[in-house]
């Protein structure tokens, strides 16, 4: 078999968008596609690579979103494309519950020495993020013997029915699936663009409401920097004063990484920025380079909790996902995506800045490594402005820019590109951004 020809890394439009090709696909979707499964840009994909989709139309697209940060190393990276060929073709499905083999194994190795702390740890795999987060609220209730859990406003942690509670967004996540389940409170976060605080102050804020509502919980959960919520970076010293927290109270502090994790913040984990050792951490997303597969990755005598087949499921640790979750891992540390990333951010950053000083209309820069974003307002003020958010990220689109919003106001744009995305892609794609949010201001 001849392999595919490389994407070229441009961006080039040779039809409208979406093209006529991806309009026929788009209705056919509508008669085959339950309604609730909604789409960003109405392109259908036929290639990608590197910084560049490709869709059926022949448009080549920069993506500033990875799938939503699942191709950190590139769309079909060749160590994953080599790497799952070969164990297909060994087998695709045995179940590790009834014969296991060694890529889980591998796997759940490589997770225990990357994951922040030298304590001894265990692993155990799943497919979703979501999944995964509600495994590791199992395990934390198993392990403490309480049930009370506690997220964060902002938060977002998944779509099943656990996670949905811990989700703090009703729109689209959680209106009209209720009622939700029991036990899970909310707490302030630290959101330093609109509640000034600074990071002690925010966290013993949270820490005085969960002790005053709580008590001791099985759980705190929390995303090191938050995802849908915003890309909300705490302020320094947030998460080391809850983190300190929790572990005088026999608390489990569990990282939410599944958007963060694997080189996507300019460190292999964002709990790293501050030193922050969580007990649990919960991956996905870049985890297998777009194969289903998550993960919890904690302290052995927390995962060892669980009693014998209390975790587990049918694809759990698939060894396709397995295959490429080795295959993105080898890539992200022969590579130097961790520096990379950081690359990305000055990149990124530096451009936005200078936008910044020009145009009132952006309220934030902020963020880590590749998974930064922009919060845009009503001039002059911090009033959310989410028409301009997606208005600009439309305006993006048309031109040919894979560009997504988020944010609990729905005012914030953020920017997720492939680690392996050029420099010359970068700053093209931010010369989209640039005109769609200067056109507007002139329309």
């Amino acid at each position: 078999m001849t392999p595919p020809s490389p994407v070229p890394q441009r961006r080039h439009l040779t039809t409208e968008i979406p093209g006529p090709r991806s309009r026929a696909l788009m209705a056919r979707k509508h008669d085959a596609v339950a309604g609730g499964v909604g789409t960003v840009m109405p392109v259908f994909a036929t290639r990608a690579s590197g910084g560049v989709i490709e869709d059926v139309d022949g448009n080549s697209l920069i993506d500033f979103g990875s799938g939503i940060a699942v191709t950190t190393v590139g769309s079909s990276a060749p160590r994953v494309v080599d790497a799952v060929r070969e164990q297909v073709e060994a087998f695709t499905h045995t179940c590790f519950m009834v014969t296991p083999y060694e890529g889980y194994v591998e796997v759940a190795e490589n997770l225990n020495r990357m994951t922040p702390g030298t304590h001894e740890k265990r692993s155990v795999l799943f497919n979703s993020g979501a999944e995964a987060v509600e495994n590791a609220v199992k395990i934390a209730r198993a392990s403490t013997g309480r049930q009370a859990v506690v997220a964060f406003d902002h938060a977002y942690h998944g779509r099943t029915n656990l996670t949905m509670s811990l989700t703090a967004k009703s729109m689209p996540y959680k209106h009209g699936f209720g009622p939700f389940a029991p036990e899970v409170y909310r707490a302030p976060g630290s959101y330093p663009y609109r509640d000034d605080l600074d990071g002690p102050t925010a966290a013993r804020r949270a820490i005085e409401m969960i002790e005053k509502q709580v008590g001791d919980p099985a759980a705190v959960v929390i995303e090191p920097i938050q995802g849908e919520g915003g890309f909300i970076a705490p302020a320094e010293g947030f998460l080391p004063a809850l983190a300190d927290w929790c572990r005088d109270r026999g608390v489990v502090f569990i990282a939410d990484e599944v958007q963060t994790g694997f080189a996507r913040t300019g460190a292999m984990f964002a709990s790293e920025h501050e030193g922050v050792v969580p007990d649990l951490v919960v991956t996905a997303k870049g985890i297998a380079d777009g194969l289903p597969l998550s993960a919890v990755t904690g302290r052995a005598e927390i995962m060892d909790a669980a009693h014998a087949g209390g975790l587990g499921g049918t694809y759990g640790g698939n060894p396709l996902a397995c295959a490429a979750a080795l295959a993105t891992i080898e890539t992200i540390e022969a590579g130097g995506l961790v520096e990379r990333a950081q690359r990305i951010e000055q990149v990124l950053t530096s451009r936005l800045l200078r936008l910044q000083d020009e145009d009132k209309r952006i309220g934030d820069v902020r963020g880590r490594g590749a998974m930064i974003a922009v919060e845009l307002v009503r001039g002059g003020t911090r009033e959310p402005d989410a028409d301009l958010a997606r208005a600009v990220a439309a305006a993006a689109h048309s031109r040919g820019v894979v560009l997504l919003t988020c944010g609990t106001f729905g005012n914030v744009v953020r920017l997720l590109p492939p680690l392996s995305i050029s420099d010359d892609l970068l700053q093209d794609g931010l010369d989209v951004f640039a005109d769609a949010l200067a056109d507007i201001a002139g329309s």
